[in-house]
């Protein structure tokens, strides 16, 4: 009996050993994998004072989904965030800072951070920018994907909700106007949004449109070349 309960202590002991073990090897690699995300977020974070440094449209972007505190994302700065970063290729090394920052993926959190319609938007932004920034340039292609993509924008500004109420974003129509450079580039946005959509984009404007809003949006394009 003695026996018995000598080995039973010593498979007590060995497991309790065990556990002991296994939880202070997790428990130093939580805190190493702790210690690691800081330095990584902490070296990040001083790259965030280089202006138009991929650290600093990361955090200008967390600092739009955090909007001082009120509630919602700010989505008039986080839109023009993403005009602003030039390229594709940009604006991987944007996400993978702010993956570096904040340890969760910038695609997820605005996802989570805005509508369905708000985050297509965004999505058109970045397609529509060239893959990298060219010394010659190819200004043709890069507005043959854009009078798609401002299809698309403006598309995503009517199908906006706000609760279960339809609704316009103005906001948004305002800025692909603006981004818009000719009265002739505007009629290949309607070509675009016909093929994708057939729809007819002014008669569509027209029913988005409330008090003489249709109106200030075709003074934007007829004040164009």
């Amino acid at each position: 009996m003695a026996r018995e309960a000598g080995e039973q202590t010593s498979v007590t002991k060995q497991v309790f050993y065990g556990v002991g073990t296994a939880l202070l090897t997790i428990g130093t690699f939580l805190i190493g994998r702790k210690i690691v995300r800081g330095v990584v977020s902490d070296k990040e974070e001083r790259k965030s004072f280089d202006e138009n440094s991929p650290a600093t449209y990361a955090k200008r972007i967390k600092m739009a989904f955090d909007n001082d505190g009120w509630y919602g994302t700010n989505t008039k700065e986080l839109r023009r965030i993403m005009q602003e970063i030039p390229s594709r290729e940009a604006m991987k090394k944007v996400s993978d800072s702010y993956q570096r920052l904040y340890h969760t993926a910038l695609y997820k959190d605005m996802g989570d951070e805005l509508q369905t319609t708000e985050y297509n938007e965004m999505l058109a932004i970045v397609s529509a920018k060239p893959d990298r920034i060219s010394k010659k340039g190819d200004t043709q292609k890069l507005l043959a994907n854009n009078y798609e993509q401002w299809a698309r924008r403006l598309k995503a500004a009517f199908d906006k909700t706000y609760g279960p109420v339809p609704g316009t974003d103005e906001t948004a129509v305002v800025a692909v106007f603006e981004e818009i450079p000719t009265q002739a580039d505007f009629v290949q946005v309607g070509a675009a949004y016909n093929r994708l959509y057939a729809a007819n984009l002014i008669e569509d404007l027209k029913s988005e449109s409330d008090f003489g809003e249709y109106s200030q949006w075709m003074k934007i394009i007829t004040s164009k070349p």
